[in-house]
């Protein structure tokens, strides 16, 4: 089997980005136990919104606390399983889900960690999606700083973690809206939105 070259566009449909920590779940900062996943109020119903447009949801991850040996990866898939568990007893489903366990001052520089566009190219290759049509959304600038090099449009939803600095650059060069709802009403009101 060959490896796909993730550098190469590939044409296909628009997706969503969700970031996971903060904007589909409370974040618990290095969250282990499956037992205190909380789903963020009005993200199964945001969530339930796209699926019913049948716009592809992928979850890209920041997982420092792997890097840091503070969360093993079988915690990091036991949380993910919760919330894939609580988002289905809403109606609400996910496509697909990356997660970066790197942090550069530990495991040395990576293409995946969030800004970088490796899991996003990767996502692209694998479900044949059209990555500069898409839509970024997190908490963090670095959720929403994809658009800018791939294209596609950033929106950052801050929960009470966001920096100031973070949504003033969001304000500056992308989009704040105050909740998961309110993005996802603008993503199918844009432009070349899902009929």
């Amino acid at each position: 089997m060959t490896t796909p070259d993730y550098r190469i566009p590939i044409p296909g449909r628009p997706a969503v980005f969700l970031d996971r920590d903060g904007t589909i779940i409370l974040d618990r900062d290095y969250p282990r136990d499956p037992d205190g996943v909380a789903l963020l109020p009005g993200a199964p119903a945001a969530i339930r919104e796209l699926n019913r447009h049948d716009v592809p949801i992928i979850i890209v991850t920041n997982q420092s606390g792997i890097a840091r040996g503070l969360v093993t990866a079988d915690d990091y898939e036991a949380v993910h399983g919760r919330m894939i568990e609580l988002l289905r007893a809403e109606g609400a489903s996910i496509l697909d889900a990356y997660m970066c366990p790197h942090l550069p001052e530990i495991t040395g520089p990576c293409e995946c960690r969030k800004p970088g566009t490796l899991l996003y190219r990767r996502a692209a290759a694998d479900h044949e999606l059209a990555l500069e049509r898409s839509a970024y959304v997190g908490d963090r600038w670095r959720d929403v700083a994809p658009a800018l090099t791939l294209g596609g449009r950033g929106i950052l939803v801050p929960s009470p973690s966001t920096p100031v600095a973070d949504r003033e650059r969001a304000e500056r060069e992308a989009e704040v809206v105050p909740e998961l709802g309110v993005a996802v009403a603008r993503i199918l009101a844009g432009p070349g939105a899902p009929a």
